[in-house]
């Protein structure tokens, strides 16, 4: 590691296979906190490469349980570390994925940056995470979902864990998230904190057989907030948005708040579920649940996608999801 680490401070970047193996060692624990620390740290001082992130990629993703499911499954996940502490809009824009239509594995973890990520909210609801495969696709069966909270489907991220949380600030381990589900989907709609990482996922994903959309706003959410303007990277091309072009409303930040407590997070995840929302907080999750829709079956358009979504919403079908996932 002493020889890596001053490479990367000497600002050299690593090959594609030599950031597998690091990230497979790094997991295996053969490198001491200290070291495995200084190494997280480089990439918060500096960008990472496409040759870094896909290697980094494939060694989490050959470490890790794998589940397959017989169906084309999607998955919502942002990489988080946009520090901006919104409601869960890609997690409740799952349930309205899932109630359109379109089976989802949601991949997802404790927040870092926000005060309840997908994992967090599903916990406060009672929900018991599980890795277990048939179990999962009970889920799918049952309310065309399932939940899998990423640690445990990347055991070897054990010993990298107690290190981040005690970073506390996003490391490459947030760019990678989304490009390590363990269900291998083959539909995918993944928002990231910056362009530059944006334009990075946007060439690996052109690599391989996946429908994705990747997008970005372009004042720094990893989703479509709606207070800006975003640019999203799909299979066809790119493309530069505003709101109005969404016919949805421009928003401001305060419309997107998740809180200050778990219990006020919890609140807004169902007032939005039960269609209780505000034209505001429907609007965002809508704007992204159609665009995940799009990006499942971009042939049906994105206004069909919105409208879509905008029905499995307001018609109560993602909140029955829900309750299905959590079999009540």
């Amino acid at each position: 590691m002493k020889q890596i680490l001053t490479e990367l401070i000497n600002h050299q970047s690593l090959s594609k296979e030599n950031a597998r193996q690091v990230l497979i060692n790094l997991a295996s624990g053969k490198f001491n906190p200290s070291q495995a620390s200084a190494f997280m740290t480089v990439y918060m001082m500096r960008g990472i490469t496409v040759d870094e992130l896909a290697g980094f990629r494939d060694g989490m993703l050959e470490l890790c349980i794998p589940v397959k499911f017989d169906e084309p499954v999607m998955d919502l996940c942002g990489t988080g570390g946009d520090a901006k502490n919104t409601f869960n809009i890609s997690t409740l824009s799952s349930f309205v994925v899932a109630a359109a239509g379109q089976p989802v594995a949601k991949h997802g973890n404790y927040g870092v940056s926000s005060l309840s990520g997908s994992s967090n909210v599903l916990e406060h609801f009672g929900y018991k995470f599980t890795n277990d495969k048939d179990e999962l696709k009970r889920s799918i069966d049952r309310a065309n979902i399932c939940f899998m909270h990423a640690p445990l489907f990347h055991p070897a991220m054990k010993n990298v864990a107690p290190i981040r949380k005690e970073l506390g600030v996003k490391t490459f381990f947030n760019m990678l998230g989304p490009m390590v589900n363990p269900a291998f989907p083959t539909r995918q709609l993944v928002g990231v904190f910056s362009l530059e990482l944006a334009r990075q996922y946007g060439y690996l994903y052109q690599q391989t057989d996946k429908q994705f959309v990747i997008l970005h706003s372009t004042d720094g959410y990893d989703e479509i907030s709606l207070t800006s303007g975003f640019k999203y990277f799909y299979n066809e091309g790119e493309a530069l948005l505003e709101p109005e072009d969404l016919k949805l409303p421009r928003l401001s930040a305060i419309d997107l708040a998740g809180g200050d407590s778990m219990e006020q997070s919890g609140k807004i995840f169902m007032t939005v579920l039960e269609g209780k929302g505000t034209e505001e907080q429907n609007a965002v999750v809508i704007a992204n649940a159609g665009m995940a829709l799009f990006a499942g079956n971009q042939k049906d358009g994105l206004q069909n996608s919105l409208l879509k979504a905008k029905e499995a919403l307001l018609s109560g079908k993602a909140l029955s999801a829900f309750k299905k996932l959590l079999n009540q």
